[in-house]
């Protein structure tokens, strides 16, 4: 693939992503505010964009678990090492308190899903499934549990019984 259609894919992948997630947030909002056919509406449009999302990415890539655990890994290696840290440099140094919360929440979780997603990793170069048990993910934070809840989330406080289970 050509470098400026593979760049163009990539942002198109970024944007239907994005719209993606911001719309299923603001269809719950919509539900938590008394309006149940907005927030339909929100979710439909955004499975839409999910689709335009899953379109872009195949033409980029189209590849196996073993690849996009590879390319999950590294996109979660740069959020810790690259991303946040920048972010979290531009927060303090604006004074930006709120943000640097969501920062922290962010890059600690995000070290834990790149040690998750090497662990699948390896699985799958054996050939195996991963064995692994239920998980739990913070509902303030995004830390991510594996086999039980923690009794309150090592990041932000959160009691365990709040985290959601997968």
């Amino acid at each position: 693939m050509k470098e400026m259609t593979k760049e163009c894919l990539k942002g198109a992948l970024a944007g239907e992503s994005q719209a993606c997630v911001k719309y299923l947030i603001f269809a719950d909002k919509a539900e938590a505010e008394g309006f149940p056919q907005i927030a339909r509406l929100f979710r439909a449009v955004a499975y839409a964009e999910r689709v335009h999302a899953e379109n872009h990415l195949k033409a980029l890539n189209g590849n196996g678990t073993l690849d996009n655990l590879e390319t999950a890994i590294k996109g979660e290696n740069f959020e810790v090492e690259e991303m946040y840290p920048a972010y979290k440099a531009v927060a303090e140094l604006q004074g930006e308190k709120q943000a640097l919360r969501a920062f922290h929440y962010a890059i600690e979780a995000e070290k834990i899903h790149a040690a998750l997603f090497a662990e699948a990793k390896e699985s799958v170069k054996m050939g195996r499934d991963l064995d692994i048990g239920d998980i739990y993910i913070c509902p303030t934070c995004g830390h991510t549990a594996v086999g039980k809840a923690p009794e309150r989330c090592p990041i932000c406080g959160v009691p365990g019984e709040k985290f959601k289970k997968f």
